[in-house]
């Protein structure tokens, strides 16, 4: 048997979509990424992999309590499933993590802080599960992720907030309805250096309105990508002709808020006035976000979903991919029968919720 592996760096050539089981499916899709040819740049960061959560759970005993306390709830008592896991995510989020497993952990966040060159780094700290790219369940959306994260001890109580998010209500009553044991979904942590965005968002490899894979559909807005991936914002769309860069669509809107980066995390604060009715986006940046969208779609060979951002200083400019995902709205069938000539003009976001 295998030593265990409780950490993983995203460059590792282990940290892929054969290794899902021990990364996750975010961690997994980062390291794929970092394979996707030297244009696409992803944020530096590892995993912190099943191993670590499952030799957590044991060591401290705690999987003996998670199985106690879940084996008199009422599924179907929201009530009783509501307390079971704040029970269960008390326990799992004030327990310390076993000394070798801690040392690991500060060994990976050490090298992540040598290898961006700042002791004033700050990270992101998402949740990585097994089960999120299963074909016939839906995980995805189900535990936490934690934005600018500034400290090694923040770090470890934000990892254990991510595990302990494995048993939020809706996970747990999600997995007991689809019949899914408790050992067979199991969640990686992915600590990912912070990118100062100036704009971001997310794209989609095909026309998400229609499915028509000659295009590609950006959205964006001043600021992190949260308040376009909430819907807090209406965020900036432009559709794309991928053969000839054109913009077939374009609909700047009015933006009100956007999520910047504070001390204790991050905040919605208001845009200045002078960029409200200003596309977050130039053309010349749309044209290198579509060569992006071109070039992952290749490596993955399907249609994606990608969330991006612009990190700018003065001439400096430069473009990071946060994640890609296969994009799911669109089915063999509804492809084949795309009306390529269609453009639409709402949010993505919207376009999909209306037809779901």
């Amino acid at each position: 048997m295998a030593d265990p592996t409780y950490t993983l760096h995203f460059e590792s050539p282990d940290c892929t979509k054969s290794n899902i089981g021990l990364v996750g499916g975010k961690n997994a899709s980062l390291g794929e990424l970092m394979e996707a040819g030297e244009e696409v740049q992803v944020p530096p960061g590892f995993a912190v992999t099943t191993d670590f959560y499952e030799a957590f759970i044991e060591e401290q005993s705690l999987g003996e309590y998670i199985s106690e306390r879940l084996s008199t709830v009422d599924i179907d008592d929201d009530n009783a499933v509501a307390a079971a896991s704040e029970d269960i995510r008390d326990h799992i989020e004030s327990a310390d993590f076993p000394d070798f497993l801690a040392d690991e952990l500060e060994s990976s966040w050490q090298k992540l802080r040598s290898e961006t060159g700042t002791d004033d780094l700050q990270v992101a700290v998402r949740s990585s599960a097994t089960a999120e790219d299963l074909p016939d369940a839906s995980f995805a959306g189900q535990q936490d992720t934690y934005l600018n994260v500034t400290d090694f001890e923040s770090v470890k109580q934000r990892t254990k907030e991510c595990m302990a998010s494995l048993f939020t209500a809706r996970a747990i009553t999600y997995r007991e309805k689809h019949g899914f044991d408790r050992d067979e979904v199991l969640i990686s942590v992915g600590i990912q250096k912070m990118v100062e965005a100036r704009t971001s968002g997310v794209m989609f490899t095909l026309n998400p309105a229609n499915g028509d894979q000659s295009k590609v559909r950006i959205e964006a807005n001043w600021g992190l990508g949260e308040a376009v991936v909430s819907g807090t914002v209406t965020p900036d769309s432009f559709l794309v002709d991928k053969p000839v860069y054109k913009i077939v669509d374009r609909n700047v809107k009015q933006k009100d808020v956007m999520t910047v980066p504070t001390d204790a995390g991050t905040e919605e604060v208001e845009i200045d006035d002078d960029k409200r009715d200003v596309p977050s986006v130039t053309a010349d940046e749309i044209v290198k976000l579509t060569d992006l969208a071109k070039a992952i779609e290749r490596h993955y060979d399907e249609p994606q979903d990608i969330e991006w951002a612009i990190e700018e200083d003065g001439d400096d400019k430069r473009f990071y991919i946060l994640q890609s995902r296969p994009e799911t709205t669109w089915n063999e069938d509804d492809e084949a029968s795309a009306n390529a000539t269609s453009t639409s003009s709402s949010s993505t976001a919207e376009r999909i919720l209306d037809r779901l």
